[in-house]
């Protein structure tokens, strides 16, 4: 018994000495350094024509390192083509929007109305028998 008190105020001894903090894992954030690249001079462009899908478009875009001009056109389902011209430098985005050639739609034609012939019911209709009730 006397051993068992003794090793609990051991404990308790030894347990207000230990200092946490100093063995606390340290962490310390990782410092990162914003990586900036110069601006690069570009150019691209490119034109599909596909007549089996209807697909009609292209683009081109320049960049001379502190500005892009671009343009692109697009062929509209009714008839027309769309042209963007457009510039985006510091002091913002500017496109200019046209269209070349007149819109065309289908003339509308009224669908005649029919409604759908179905032939009778091939079920016999059941039969219901009138309720009875008992008398007292």
């Amino acid at each position: 018994m006397k051993f068992i008190i003794l090793v609990a105020l051991f404990a308790v001894a030894a347990a207000d000495s230990y200092k946490a903090a100093e063995y606390a894992p340290k962490y310390e954030a990782p410092k990162y350094e914003e990586v900036t690249y110069a601006p690069q001079p570009y150019s691209f462009g490119y034109d599909v024509q596909d007549k089996e899908s209807y697909n009609d478009f292209d683009h081109a875009e320049k960049s001379d390192s502190y500005g892009v001009t671009g343009s692109y056109r697009v062929a509209l389902p009714d008839g027309r083509t769309q042209i963007v011209t457009y510039k985006a430098d510091k002091d913002g985005y500017t496109a200019d929007v046209k269209f070349e050639g007149e819109a065309k739609y289908p003339e509308y034609k009224e669908a005649e109305y029919k409604p759908a012939a179905y032939p009778a019911p091939a079920y016999k209709a059941p039969e219901y028998k009138a309720p009875a009730y008992p008398k007292y």
